[in-house]
């Protein structure tokens, strides 16, 4: 599909780095680049430069930097004549994208705009005239920007955060905002296992960034059982005492009778006792999303020192005061879940703690997960084990769990086989991209019956 790709879909040339780039780069850039930033900006630069549509996926743990390689492509495609877009899947991180960005081109002739499903009528409609205009360079959003009435005068990147929370049909949308379809820069901070990374992205380019900035230090993980609250307590104590903030993640909203671990309600009644003197925010997927978005900013802006909630802070939410995360009932969630909870905390200069609570009795699964985490802060390394520990999912389609239908190959077992088939299949294209050879007629023949319900799909990113 890479290949398809590539030859069918012709793509904006970015054919220089002008003033937009370099004053950032010269006057604004917030540290110096990585090795793997500087990397992975070139990957992005030689896309742009060719004459076909670039569609990346960029991975990186979380604080590794990628917001700033994706700003430094839009600034590319600024310096080309092109606005550019960033979506984000909440108002929460589509808020905090748009402070960030402001904040990094401050002093730079850059219009930027944010729109939300908040954003009042008469400012949406001074919104969609500066994009058909063209005054607007950037524009921050989320969903919201996927409508019709979203239309611009020159769109030439499009740069999707977490992009597993969006589907496949509203990712295609973005596709439509011009005359050719714009460039692409999917994120997450969802580690990919390289083994499914070489085998079966092969229809994406894919770029890693592998290197935490300058200063960062690693989050200090702890597994605790019931007989070590006191212990973990003690930790949440010190660091509220220094002037930092606290997560404690519960997995259930309410009581469940099937259930015998601790739940949200019952939990913050409990820290309520245990830190009197403390506010709390409390935030769960039941709340309205005004009263989330409330409690969230409280938080934010220091307002509250203990932030008590379900999954919903898993993505996005930067707050560089918080240094310690606690994750009860730590074995019933799965190990990409709890890296990325953990992933909240260390975003500052101070030593940060990940606390995992868990029950006594505990399946080899679950101690497994958790043996993990105390042991690495590799997201790459931590996806491995999730891999072979619950499957990979049929990643060329849309079901995202289970194990991929493969008849004879085990994506674990045989994984050096499936990168020789892969490179096979690389060469057979590179001599023949159309299949057109008799030695090819077979393959192509096979290759329409079985992946015809995937073709339009798996061009997308």
């Amino acid at each position: 599909m890479k290949l398809v790709r590539k030859m069918k879909l012709k793509g904006f040339t970015f054919s220089k780095v002008d003033n937009f780039f370099n004053r950032f780069f010269n006057e604004n850039l917030p540290f110096e680049l990585t090795n793997a930033q500087k990397r992975v900006l070139k990957e992005i630069r030689k896309d742009c430069g060719a004459t076909h549509q670039m569609n990346r996926l960029l991975q990186g743990d979380v604080g590794s930097g990628k917001t700033l390689v994706a700003l430094m492509s839009m600034l590319i495609a600024l310096d080309n004549g092109f606005q550019t877009c960033l979506m984000a899947p909440t108002e929460i991180l589509a808020n905090q994208h748009f402070e960030t960005v402001r904040e990094m081109v401050e002093g730079l002739p850059i219009e930027i705009q944010l729109l939300t499903g908040s954003v009042k009528t008469k400012k949406r409609r001074e919104i969609h005239e500066n994009l058909e205009n063209g005054k607007t360079h950037i524009l921050i959003g989320t969903h919201a920007l996927l409508e019709d009435k979203v239309k611009y005068k020159n769109l030439g990147l499009v740069v999707i955060d977490e992009q597993h929370r969006f589907g496949v049909a509203q990712r295609a949308k973005m596709w439509k905002k011009n005359s050719r379809p714009p460039h692409v820069l999917v994120m997450t901070a969802t580690p990919i296992p390289r083994t499914l990374g070489m085998t079966l992205y092969g229809d994406l380019d894919i770029s890693v960034i592998d290197e935490l900035p300058p200063g960062r230090k690693s989050i200090k993980t702890v597994w605790k059982s019931e007989s070590g609250r006191l212990a973990a307590n003690g930790i949440i104590k010190t660091e509220i005492e220094k002037g930092r903030q606290v997560y404690i993640v519960y997995p259930l909203i309410k009581e469940s009778e099937k259930l015998d671990y601790s739940n949200l309600m019952e939990g913050y009644e409990n820290i309520c006792r245990t830190f009197p003197d403390q506010k709390i925010s409390i935030v769960h997927g039941q709340m309205k999303s005004e009263d989330k978005d409330f409690e969230m900013n409280r938080f934010i802006k220091k307002e509250t020192e203990i932030m008590v909630a379900t999954t919903v802070i898993e993505v996005g939410v930067n707050v560089p005061n918080a240094s310690v995360m606690v994750i009860e009932s730590s074995e019933r969630f799965g190990l990409s879940q709890l890296h990325q909870l953990r992933g909240r905390v260390g975003r500052g200069a101070e030593q940060s703690y990940c606390i995992l609570m868990s029950g006594h009795k505990i399946s080899i699964e679950g101690q497994e997960r958790l043996k993990t985490m105390v042991r690495t802060n590799d997201g790459f390394d931590i996806a491995e084990v999730d891999l072979k520990l619950r499957g990979p999912g049929d990643m060329m389609g849309t079901k995202q769990s289970g194990v991929i239908d493969l008849k004879i190959a085990d994506i674990i077992k045989d994984n050096a086989i499936l990168q020789y088939a892969r490179q096979i299949a690389i060469e057979i294209l590179d001599d023949d991209p159309k299949l057109e050879k008799s030695k090819n007629i077979a393959i192509l023949k096979e290759y329409k019956l079985k992946g015809n319900n995937h073709l339009e799909w798996s061009r997308i990113s």
